[in-house]
Order: structure tokens, then C-alpha cells, then sequence
């Protein structure tokens, strides 16, 4: 018997090469910061960098609670780490949404707002000459090297 419902979605991850630059005097870097303060809202955040997810998938891939993986989807939904891209439907014929990381890089740099023309002017300068998928690759290796010198 065929499905009338999706039970899953086809919606992948997809980046545009132009980050948005967070700096440590922004109230939205202080969101972010703190929606990735815990080490299960990182693995939430990293599931979802690398494939679009529901949250019970989520909840199953990283052996957590359901009740758990809402609290932190939640947060950085708020956070704008995260976006839904889709929506399906259980085998019980429940709506799900499907979340993703939002399409847009982010970087955080250890500055204000006014070195905010220049840190995107290095990172275009930078981009131009390696390429932006060579940037944000170098990007998501310092974070996950500062995440795991615990």
C-alpha cells in the first residue's frame, strides 16, 4: 500500500558562500554563544550540519530524549543556528518538522563591532583566493578544535 504522507524528507543542507560575522559585543553573539554552551546542543547542531533531520531522528542518533532534543532545538532555533526546511510525517501520521543549520555561515571573532568591515574584508579577500568552501572547511576545523580540547 503506498503512502499518502511523506515519512521522510528529501530537503539537504546547503550554504551560500557569504557569512554573517557575530562579534563579542553583539547581544545576538551572546544568543548564540549560549545556545551552544552544552555539549548535547553542540551534537544537535553538528547532526544537523551535516544532514537535515526531525527531531525524533535526532533523538535517536544521539541517544537522548525527545523532551531533551526540543530544549535545544528550541534554543537555537531562537538563536538563528537552525532553521525548519520541511516537514513529514510519522508512521502514526504525525506532523514533524525537519530542521537544518540555517544557510548562512556564521563566524564569531574575538572582536567589537568595529572591526566588523574588516574582518568581512579579510574573509572576502581570504575567500577570493582559496575558494569559500576552503574558508568555511578551515572554520568548522578551529571550532571543532576548540570544542574538543576539553
Amino acid at each position: 500500500m503506498t503512502r499518502l504522507l511523506p515519512t521522510e524528507t528529501d530537503a539537504s543542507v546547503s550554504r551560500s558562500g557569504d557569512p554573517s560575522v557575530l562579534c563579542l559585543d553583539d547581544e545576538e553573539t551572546r544568543e548564540v554563544l549560549s545556545a551552544l554552551s552544552s555539549e548535547t546542543a553542540h551534537d544537535v547542531f553538528q547532526l544537523l550540519n551535516e544532514e537535515a533531520a526531525t527531531p525524533a531522528t535526532v533523538a535517536d542518533r544521539l541517544e537522548t530524549s525527545i523532551q531533551n532534543v526540543h530544549y535545544h532545538l528550541g534554543n537555537l532555533e531562537d538563536a538563528g543556528l537552525i532553521e525548519v526546511v520541511d516537514t513529514c510525517y510519522s508512521e502514526k501520521g504525525r506532523e514533524m518538522e525537519v530542521f537544518v543549520v540555517a544557510e548562512d555561515p556564521t563566524v564569531v571573532f574575538l572582536g567589537t563591532s568595529d572591526d566588523r568591515t574588516s574582518i568581512k574584508r579579510a574573509f572576502s579577500a581570504f575567500s577570493s583566493i582559496v575558494g569559500p568552501t576552503a574558508v568555511l572547511l578551515s572554520i568548522a576545523e578551529l571550532f571543532s578544535r576548540f570544542t574538543n580540547d576539553d
